[in-house]
This record gives C-alpha cells, structure tokens and sequence, in this order.
C-alpha cells in the first residue's frame, strides 16, 4: 500500500523530493491532486513499510 510522506506545492518540488528519495533507495510515486493542473499540488508517496524512514530523511533535507 502507499502512503503519501508529503504534500508538495509544484510538480518541480515533487519532482525534486522524489530524485531525493530514489537516491536514498525508496520506490517514490508522485500523484499530481488536480487533474486539471499538473503544475499544482502534488502528493509523493512510498510504501507504507518505508513512511517513518522517508519522512526522516526529508526533514534531515529540510523538508
């Protein structure tokens, strides 16, 4: 099952959250909320196994 980890204001931010976790070795989905605007909120989103980890090392990133 996945879980969202974050909620990002842009796809670019999205985008950038998801090359950080892939480097860490995470499975990232991005999930853009607004069908009608891909360039808005988007949720990302890891296993639910991997949630506690992921959320860590963003906030270590700053997030």
């Amino acid at each position: 099952m996945w879980t969202v980890v974050y909620m990002a204001n842009t796809k670019q931010d999205a985008e950038n959250l998801q090359n950080i976790l892939v480097e860490e070795g995470f499975l990232v989905k991005v999930k853009p909320i607004s069908k009608s605007n891909e360039e808005g909120i988007c949720e990302v989103l890891v296993p639910r196994s991997e949630v506690e980890e992921a959320h860590n090392i963003l906030m270590q990133r700053g997030y």
